[in-house]
Formats: C-alpha cells, structure tokens, sequence
C-alpha cells in the first residue's frame, strides 16, 4: 500500500511564525502494549506512505529503534530530514538536565536536531514505566512556577544552540498558562493535550489558539488501547456512542476516521497511533477526504463530558486529595 498518499495534500497548519508544520501526526506511545520494534516498524510505514510528523518522546522507550528507521530513511532518500517535523520530550526526571536530554534524544533519533521538543509534564513527578495506577514517588511534589521556569528556560537555551527548532508544552491548565506565559522569552509553539469527542476541552483549546499556541490532541480517538493503569470503569468510549457510530455509516468509515475528522475541523493537529498499516494510513487519508458538515460538528460537540482518560493518579505528591489536583479545575493552581 506504499504511494498510498497524495503528499501535495497533505493537511499543513501555520505557526506564529508563519512557519508550516504537518496537520497530522503519528503518535509513537505503544501504550505498554506494544513492543519498540512493532512501533519502529509503524514509523517506517508512515514514512512509505506520507507522514512526515511523528510524537516521540524518551519515556516511550522506543527512540533508538526509531532512530534506525529514521537514518535508514535518509540514507536511502525516502525523505530528507528537512522533511519532518519529529517531536520529542523531556521526562520528568530530567527537568534539571533538559540539553542532557535532548542531546541523547537526538542521538537516539539520529535526527541532528529536534522541531518540536516539549516539557511532558509541568512537574518532575516521576513514575517508572510500566507501574501501576496506585504507584506514587515520595518525591514529587505540586507545581511550582519558579520550578517549570528554570526547565523552560533551558528549553529557550536549545533554540538559541541550534538543538531545537520549536518549544512544546503538554498536560498544562490555564491557571499553569497563565503563570509562565509572561516569564518566557521565547513563546512556545503548541502545547499537547488529550482531546477527544468526549474530552474536547473547548476553553483550554481556544485560550491557546487565542495565544496563538497550536493545540495538538493525543488520544484523538480515545485511546482504548490505553495502559491499564489508565483503564477505570466510568470511562467512555468514544467511538463506540450511537452518534458516532451513525456519523460514520453515512460516510462508510470507521468511527476513528470521524474522530479524526473532528479533530482536524475542530483546529487541532491529532496524533492518532497504530501499528497496523491499513489503519494509519486510513488516519492519514481521512483529512484528504469528504470533510463533516455543520450539523455532523454540531453533533459531535454535543458529545462532550468531561471524560478524562488520562487522569495522572501516579504523578501526585503527598497531601494532594486525588487525580482533580492535578488539572486546577477551580480556577487556581493546587499546591
């Protein structure tokens, strides 16, 4: 299915800088269900058949096999590393060694620089991979400002170094935003969020494009491939909804493929991730497609219910009540 892709139409979207980066990415998280090879191996089918922006990050533990389907791309001429936009992260133990970080990632990836490279969380609360949802780091503590300042500035002395292209932020909150934005000298380009038909955080979204941030939605379909630890029996599943499901017959797709479209419509750059190629390339292809109508957006906006996925249970400190914490939803940050 190689070629499968028209890449003069792909989707692109227009930073504050006018720069141009993909509209769709791929994302790289294997949900703890998938192996560094099976993810390597999605990535060099993405690259066959027209991705040319891909979410990576350190803690996923894949970026060195990546990195081989990366230097084999470009040796082989498949495409030019000026071609894409790999997106990167900081883990959260790293926060006082964010060029030691970055430096290693673009080793791993063997991509010579970073376009986008994001702080993953807006505090050094650290879990190991693959632990559990009641797992907790006597360490970590709430979010301070002075704290997620001295990593965004290392971040800034990237930029300056030629290191990175771009700064990302990801997981933040408006009252989070509204107390680093005026610190930073060099705005950052976008900030990852989940976002989906039932999660679409319309106010967190439009005060970033407001601040001319782009928002990238992870978990644009859901995620039900989730890891467990993120699994709790009141979730819904997006896509399995009567609404969902009717929008999808009328245009004979899966119900992804209308998450996607949504996404898209809705002024966000998704990340969808799969391993299987028939899928990822129907995730590339939908936003070339027929577009929703009004009423079929309306409809989806109708779906919204605040139904978190990703609720962060590992990253609380000691004295905080539970996951709401986390996400400052009174207004104010929680300390």
């Amino acid at each position: 299915m190689s070629n499968a892709v028209n890449l003069n139409n792909l989707p692109e979207v227009t930073l504050y800088n006018q720069a141009k980066i993909p509209g769709i990415g791929m994302g790289t998280f294997g949900s703890d269900r998938c192996s560094a090879e099976e993810v390597a191996a999605a990535v060099a089918g993405g690259l066959r058949n027209g991705y040319r922006m891909f979410d990576c990050a350190a803690c996923y533990g894949n970026e060195t096999q990546i990195g081989e389907v990366f230097r084999k791309s470009f040796d082989e001429g498949i495409v030019k590393r000026e071609e894409l936009c790999i997106m990167t992260k900081v883990w959260n133990d790293k926060h006082d060694e964010v060029e030691a970080s970055c430096l290693k990632s673009i080793a791993d990836l063997q991509c010579d620089y970073i376009d986008v490279f994001f702080i993953h969380w807006p505090f050094p609360n650290y879990h190991a991979p693959g632990c559990d949802v009641d797992s907790r780091n006597p360490d970590s503590r709430p979010f301070s400002v002075e704290q997620y300042m001295n990593t965004y500035h290392q971040c800034e002395e990237l930029v300056e170094k030629g290191l990175v292209k771009y700064i990302g932020m990801s997981n933040m909150t408006i009252p989070k935003l509204e107390a680093v934005l005026p610190l930073i000298k060099i705005m950052p380009v976008a900030c990852e969020m989940e976002m989906h038909p039932c999660f679409q955080q319309r106010e967190l979204s439009e005060y970033l494009i407001a601040h001319n941030i782009k928002p990238i939605g992870f978990m644009p379909l859901g995620s039900p491939a989730r890891p467990e630890r993120d699994i709790m029996e009141e979730d819904i599943a997006d896509m399995e909804l009567p609404e969902m499901q009717a929008i999808a017959k009328t245009h004979g797709v899966h119900p992804a493929l209308i998450a996607l479209k949504w996404a898209s419509q809705n002024g966000q750059i998704p990340i969808p991730f799969s391993i299987k190629e028939n899928e990822y390339i129907a995730n590339l292809k939908c936003l070339m497609e027929e577009p929703l109508t009004v009423e079929e957006m309306q409809i989806i906006a109708g779906l919204e219910c605040n139904n978190r996925l990703v609720k962060g249970q590992v990253f609380l400190w000691e004295g905080a009540k539970d996951w709401h914490d986390l996400w400052d939803e009174d207004g104010f940050i929680v300390e």
